[in-house]
């Protein structure tokens, strides 16, 4: 098993601190926002010196009903190669649902959402890990999420449901301590149990990471300080376990580079100070057969996904047995965390909307589930905005419509339809 040390996310925000912080052995970069054939330099740098960068895919979906995209797959098995990997990592999730299996319309989460922990959900996941498997040409490691909702009628524990998915693909696991505390608070889940419960041989590395607590409610931000409780339950783990790697995980809202020095510092002692006085042995795991999961437990798995996903992004009745309370959080949360990722997409839209940008997105995205991606998602808002706002011609309309006519094809202007239909706005 490779061991990797210590490491921190690696964001271009924080790149050159990154490049000039001590002890940083490794690096994580988010595959979708890695071009192979465009690394950016401070990465490149990085590679140079021999410092290894792992892929950390989120839009998989391996915990979804569907077989695993093949796109994706080759997409993922690319930037493995590209950087030299020595494995890849995902997320224990579905990101949508809907489609043909369940003859409803196709919906996106853009966010991880948990999988319910029932026998159907884990044949599903596990006949999509050894597809993803078979279709990377490194190890994957697969990572528990945190969770606002809990799936009535569960069958196993987090531990249990784990350990099976190690025990019957031999994936490796990633284990984000912080999620371990974030299930602790919101579901009422022991950490302690679930560590005791993991096969910590298949152990590939942790991530650690901060968030805050509201109304009652654990919010995994990865935008505030590593709280002590997560440096408590990576204590635990790191006296079960030697970690082959920690990373600090860090998206937004990012300190100053001697804050982040000393977070990761409290991380090396606290696994240092844990640190069992002999090592455990870490074999690697083989597979055991696994039968392909059949079309009604795919199917099964759909239904209950989609009236899931369409309750939290569509406004559909809640399904039976959920929390309504906790629904509405998550769907806050989500409708919060697109109205972020626009704004990084497409950034002109908060500038040209101005203090307006968050209301308006907010008030779209009550009645308009994503469809396609983020980018899609701007281009949707903005022409949104431009159908439900005041006939009255205004400077941020005119630069709105310029900006929107300028993405929504590759037709030349005059001539599409997209043009045909911003004329229409502005006779409106």
């Amino acid at each position: 098993m490779t061991r990797l040390g210590t490491g921190i996310g690696w964001r271009p925000e924080i790149a050159d601190a990154v490049e000039r912080m001590p002890g940083i052995d490794w690096v994580e970069v988010v595959a979708e926002n890695t071009c192979p054939g465009h690394l950016p330099e401070s990465l490149q740098r990085l590679l140079d010196r021999g410092v290894t960068v792992v892929p950390h895919g989120v839009s998989l979906g391996l915990g979804g009903a569907d077989r695993p995209d093949e796109g994706r797959l080759a997409a993922l098995a690319e930037r493995a190669e590209a950087l030299g990997s020595p494995l890849v990592t995902e997320h224990i999730a579905f990101v949508r649902a809907g489609g043909p299996l369940t003859a409803s319309a196709p919906l996106e989460a853009g966010h991880l959402l948990p999988v319910p922990r029932t026998r159907d959900a884990l044949d599903v996941l596990c006949e999509n890990v050894r597809i993803a498997q078979d279709a990377l040409p490194v190890p994957l490691a697969v990572e528990n999420i945190a969770a606002l909702v809990a799936w009535p009628g569960e069958e196993m524990t987090e531990g249990q449901f784990l350990y099976e998915l190690a025990d019957r693909t031999g994936v490796r696991l990633l284990i984000d301590v912080a999620n371990l505390h974030t299930n602790h608070v919101n579901r009422g889940e022991d950490p302690a149990k679930a560590l005791a419960e993991l096969p910590l041989e298949a152990l590939a590395y942790v991530h650690v990471a901060g968030g805050f607590e509201r109304d009652g409610v654990w919010h995994d931000s990865h935008a505030h300080p590593v709280p002590r409780p997560v440096l408590d339950i990576l204590a635990d783990l790191a006296s079960r376990v030697s970690p082959p790697g920690v990373l600090l995980e860090r998206d937004e809202n990012f300190p100053e580079p001697g804050e982040l020095e000393r977070e990761l510092g409290a991380i090396r002692e606290t696994v240092r100070a844990a640190a069992p006085e002999r090592p455990h042995r870490t074999p690697e795991r083989g597979r055991t057969p696994v039968p392909a999961a059949d079309d009604a437990a795919r199917q099964r798995l759909g239904l209950a996904e989609a009236a899931l996903l369409s309750a939290l992004v569509a406004g559909t009745p809640a399904p039976e047995g959920f929390d309504r309370v906790r629904l509405g959080v998550q769907a806050r949360a989500l409708a919060a965390k697109r109205a972020d990722v626009v704004a990084k997409v497409a950034p002109e839209l908060p500038v040209i909307l101005g203090e307006g940008y968050r209301t308006a997105f907010l008030g779209y995205a009550q009645g308009h589930p994503m469809r396609g991606g983020y980018r899609q998602d701007a281009l949707d808002f903005a022409e949104w905005v431009l159908r439900s706002g005041p006939p009255r011609e205004s400077g941020a309309r005119r630069e709105l419509r310029r900006w929107w006519l300028d993405r929504s094809g590759p037709a030349p202007r005059p001539r599409s339809r997209l043009a045909r239909v911003g004329r229409s706005l502005t006779r409106r």
